[in-house]
């Protein structure tokens, strides 16, 4: 009777060895004994949920800094407009008009330099300031000595025009147009707008905050549903 009481002893510690070969401590699954491989619930929630939450910041993240790197474009090209007009005496002007055309229609942007009237030759297109009146910018079709050695007499006419402009003009600088884009001046002017330039301050800093925000508190949130859900679908925790 003693030896049949040992080896049911031995019989009973070899079926809980071998009970718990098959049930997890933590309360995950374990493979088959052939295969040697545990597959727990909270790892397979972790990667379904980091998956999940990284992609949103991530793509916040990017579009966050495309922006401020296009501001800081922006801002870089400002301060090289600013460098050019005080070193090199460059500017912008915006045609409102099509007296120019077709060489540069209405709602055309072009880079403008001031140089002495002594240089100017026919042919030129510069912009010359009128007393009391917005700047023209014209064809040179005839220079002039003036009054002065530095000063010149021109004659001036748009390219749409069919006659010079009503009288030439006595100058001692002008503005010779180096170089014109065709349709920026739209652009430039709504980007001007205050409530335009307000609603993209907004915007930009609505997403740079939304981008780096912690978002560690709601990343452990999802983690711990996405735990108890791969736990409900697993059962309870088999105990020997």
């Amino acid at each position: 009777m003693t030896i049949d009481l040992a080896n049911q002893m031995a019989t009973t510690r070899r079926a809980l060895r071998d009970q718990q070969q098959y049930i997890a401590p933590t309360g995950s699954v374990a493979s088959s004994s052939a295969s040697g491989a545990r597959v727990g619930p909270r790892a397979g929630g972790e990667l379904s949920t980091s998956a999940g939450t990284r992609r949103g910041p991530r793509a916040g993240r990017v579009l966050g800094e495309v922006l401020l790197w296009v501001a800081a474009l922006a801002g870089l090209a400002s301060i090289a407009l600013v460098i050019l007009a005080m070193t090199a005496h460059i500017t912008l002007i915006m045609f409102r008009t099509g007296s120019m055309a077709p060489t540069i229609p209405t709602g055309s942007v072009a880079i403008v330099q001031q140089i002495p009237a002594s240089e100017v030759h026919v042919g030129d297109v510069v912009t010359v300031d009128r007393p009391g009146l917005l700047p023209v910018t014209h064809r040179v079709r005839e220079v002039a000595a003036g009054s002065t050695p530095q000063q010149r007499t021109l004659t001036l006419r748009g390219d749409a025009n069919a006659q010079d402009d009503t009288a030439p003009y006595a100058v001692s600088t002008v503005r010779i147009v180096r170089y014109s884009v065709p349709g920026l001046a739209p652009l430039i002017l709504l980007l001007g707008d205050p409530f335009v330039i307000g609603g993209f301050t907004v915007g930009a800093a609505s997403l740079i905050v939304w981008a780096f925000w912690p978002k560690d508190g709601r990343r452990s949130r999802r983690d711990e549903q996405a735990q108890d859900a791969a736990t409900d679908a697993v059962g309870p925790d088999s105990r020997p």
